[in-house]
């Protein structure tokens, strides 16, 4: 949990004092919604975002910050590039490519469309972690009967990525530690083909370091007894005030659901 910034509470709580096995079942719904949502950007998308950043400021995350992980949304971006030109529609441009690419209305509408559910999800995603830390979220997604084994790879995942990430840190200082500074009168040394090739060796071996290490890492832990069962005390029941949350942001994704299908006319 990011302890960077105090929350702001309401009532004397905030996002950081309800339980995980609230807020886990709540940010995939909202996932789920904007999902469902149809390829058309309405209201719908306004109101889901408007929720998500209202979330955000009761519980004193800057929005800057959100917003800022929610671009990560651009890879999937250029994944749904082919919908500009594939999607059939009226016609809004050509592009002079191979026999013509027509870019068409309803095709920039399912584009945007996808973006802004990527960007959504991806910022939902962000505010949970941020408020959240990861034993509470493991034990939200047990409670909701994920398998075993996915919790323990994402177990094992958020305890030793610092470990990944202090060995790229030892990479990189070594290779600046065996090259010299390139002339910046000369075009000799740090081209772009020479950054490519060290970053690839780079690449290649935290690959194999990662692999040596996770196999000692997992030795250690069978060693000491490790069966692949993450082991927590039992947790308390869901008070009735966490039921009526969960029942209030259902009704709300339900709401949000059927006011944009019909304020798009149903079509896709």
């Amino acid at each position: 949990m990011d302890e960077s910034f105090p929350p702001l509470t309401v009532g004397g709580r905030g996002l950081y004092g309800l339980d995980g096995r609230v807020k886990v079942p709540l940010t995939l719904g909202l996932i789920l919604t904007a999902a469902l949502l149809p390829n058309r950007p309405g209201g719908a998308y306004l109101l889901l975002i408007s929720a998500l950043w209202a979330a955000a400021l009761v519980s004193g995350v800057p929005l800057t910050r959100l917003i800022r992980r929610g671009w990560l949304a651009g890879p999937f971006g250029l994944a749904a590039l082919p919908l500009l030109f594939t999607t059939p529609g009226t016609p809004l441009l050509t592009l002079p490519v191979g026999e013509g690419l027509t870019l068409t209305a309803a095709g920039l509408m399912r584009f945007t469309a996808v973006l802004l559910k990527a960007w959504i999800s991806l910022q939902a995603a962000a505010l949970l972690t941020l408020t959240t830390s990861i034993p509470a979220i493991l034990l939200a997604l047990r409670a909701l009967k994920v398998p075993r084994l996915l919790l323990m790879v994402i177990a094992l995942m958020s305890r030793y990525l610092f470990v990944f990430g202090e060995t790229a840190r030892q990479l990189l200082q070594a290779r600046e530690a065996r090259s010299s500074q390139p002339d910046p009168h000369r075009r000799t040394g740090g081209s772009l083909g020479w950054r490519a090739r060290v970053t690839g060796g780079m690449a290649g071996s935290l690959l194999i370091r990662s692999f040596e290490r996770a196999e000692r890492v997992y030795a250690a832990m069978l060693a000491r007894g490790y069966d692949g069962e993450v082991r927590a005390l039992p947790q308390p029941d869901l008070s009735p005030d966490a039921y009526r949350i969960l029942g209030g942001g259902a009704f709300f994704f339900l709401l949000v659901i059927a006011f944009g299908w019909l304020t798009t006319g149903g079509g896709r």
